[in-house]
């Protein structure tokens, strides 16, 4: 394959730059109250810990898998949500683990949709605080997306996003279905946890990063390894069809929850901040192929097309939310094409004869991989 020119990767200024004024909607402490504790003092993004990190397994501190008892809730407009969509869609548990959705939220947290047989008919849980409270009477907090509740005991079994897909793929491994694939191969998982913790910094927070930044060289640092870092992996899958070669792995699901909203969710409120140079996916050729591969393989279905403003809704209507649309003037577009983007999500990918499954030069060079552990895996 012919060699292509690296898009161009912004540097951070040496020099001072003064405090952003204004920012996007999604910036807002008030719309977000936990932002205000998640923002470190020289004005950089910093998530907080997840308050319930529950494992699912056979053994002491574990949760047996136990098909129609725990519930998935969401929202899908959040990526850690999408990606458990995802794993449980690939690996056929959607009959085993019920998915509820969140619809909106305000200052008392998540609001549940209503669905028969769901939450609300259950317990008379209208919002995902409810299940925080129940599990734990000093909650005070804001429920967050994704959670998974136990459906017997009406209380929270975790809200950890790292660990989640990874339980999907192996503790609930006896009810995948037929020919599903193993995202998460023993031989590869010291690689893979590496890399998951390398898109998790970079890429997924990494976007984060960029737009809860609360000065203009918080952002500008932010961005900078953001870019970087999918120059990194562009150049990677240059000859790799995925992240690890030939595999599939929960990896790719973590790459893909980002780059598949990238351009109509991330990429309007940092171009508001950093100005319209900043690059989208189309300008990372491999990386951009990469992801109508997985698009194109069943890795967002219907409702989460509608999602990204790619197709609309039964009623006809597409989803509109002005502050995360492409189509905003954020981005220096003129108008949010829907029919236009899905087509070019439908391009061939033409990525079927890649074979390549050399290791990478990182993470894990050097023997580091066999001293890396990822949430207390033994």
């Amino acid at each position: 394959m012919s060699s292509t020119p690296m898009p161009s990767v912004p540097t951070t200024p040496r020099s001072p730059t003064p405090a952003i004024t204004s920012a996007s909607s999604s910036d807002s402490a008030g719309d977000y109250p936990e932002l205000a504790v998640e923002r470190t003092p020289d004005g950089t993004f910093r998530p907080q810990h997840n308050l319930f990190p529950g494992r699912f397994g056979i053994g002491p501190g574990l949760t047996p898998p136990e098909p129609g008892r725990y519930h998935l809730l969401g929202s899908l407009d959040c990526g850690w949500f999408r990606r458990q969509l995802i794993v449980r869609r690939l690996v056929g548990l959607e009959e085993a683990i019920p998915v509820e959705f969140l619809k909106s939220h305000d200052t008392d947290g998540w609001h549940i949709g209503h669905q028969p047989g769901g939450s609300i008919e259950t317990f008379g849980y209208h919002r995902l605080n409810d299940f925080y409270r129940a599990t734990t009477g000093a909650f005070a907090g804001r429920g967050t997306s994704p959670t998974i509740v136990d459906f017997e005991q009406g209380v929270v079994v975790t809200n950890d996003y790292h660990t989640i897909s990874l339980d999907l793929e192996t503790a609930w491994a006896p009810f995948h279905a037929a020919g599903a694939p193993n995202l998460y191969p023993e031989d590869l998982r010291p690689e893979i946890d590496l890399l998951n913790q390398q898109i998790f910094d970079d890429v997924n927070n990494g976007a984060d990063k960029v737009l809860f930044a609360r000065s203009r060289g918080a952002a500008q640092a932010a961005y900078a390894v953001f870019a970087a870092r999918l120059a990194d992996f562009d150049f990677r899958l240059t000859n790799r069809r995925y992240l690890l070669g030939h595999r599939l792995t929960d990896s790719d699901v973590r790459l893909y929850q980002t780059l598949s909203s990238y351009d109509v969710r991330y990429r309007p409120g940092i171009a508001a901040k950093l100005g319209d140079s900043v690059l989208h996916l189309r300008d990372f050729e491999h990386l951009w192929a990469y992801a109508r591969d997985l698009f194109q393989q069943g890795f967002s279905d219907e409702d989460d097309q509608f999602h990204l403003g790619l197709i609309p809704s039964s009623r006809g209507t597409y989803y509109a939310d002005d502050d995360l649309r492409g189509g905003s003037s954020f981005d220096g577009t003129s108008d949010w094409d829907p029919e236009t983007e899905l087509a070019g999500w439908s391009e061939p990918a033409r990525r079927e004869t890649l074979t390549n499954s050399a290791p990478y030069s990182g993470p894990g060079a050097g023997g580091s991989a066999e001293l890396w552990r990822f949430g207390g895996r033994a």
